[in-house]
């Protein structure tokens, strides 16, 4: 049975959690392998773009590993259960990144065309590993 609270914790930990290790790793590009930032180079820099590639294995492990610390949780996780938070939780996403890195303009903020149509294919497997976080966490549990 769903505990929508502990979801959205759980959630919304490893949604800060995924977002620091992707700004991390480009801070790390930038200063310490000396890449272009976005000031030295077009759109979001050298330092980001080389990271771009990473951003599905960063989800895919943290909403996999956090999945798990939600449905181990669960009194009885079912793979219906996996399937709605994962759902809920991509969903959620989907929306929050539409503002946060669309809509409300920041140093980080990116265009409707950066975002949706530059960053294929990395944006719809980040989508799709958020998706399947709590899927393989119950996986997990059955071990």
């Amino acid at each position: 049975m769903q505990n929508f609270g502990m979801s959205m914790l759980w959630f919304w930990v490893c949604y800060i959690l995924v977002t620091l290790v992707g700004m991390l790793h480009t801070i790390f590009n930038i200063t310490v392998l000396h890449m272009k930032s976005m000031k030295d180079s077009p759109g979001m820099g050298e330092g980001y773009e080389k990271t771009k590639p990473w951003h599905p294995l960063y989800n895919i492990i943290l909403f996999s590993l956090f999945g798990w610390f939600y449905m181990n949780g669960l009194s009885n996780p079912s793979i219906k259960e996996a399937f709605i938070t994962g759902a809920i939780w991509a969903g959620i996403c989907i929306v929050f990144d539409l503002f946060g890195w669309v809509l409300i303009k920041h140093p980080w903020s990116l265009s409707f065309k950066g975002f949706y149509i530059d960053y294929q294919p990395w944006i719809t497997l980040v989508y799709l590993a958020i998706f399947l976080g709590p899927v393989i966490g119950f996986a997990f549990t059955l071990i």
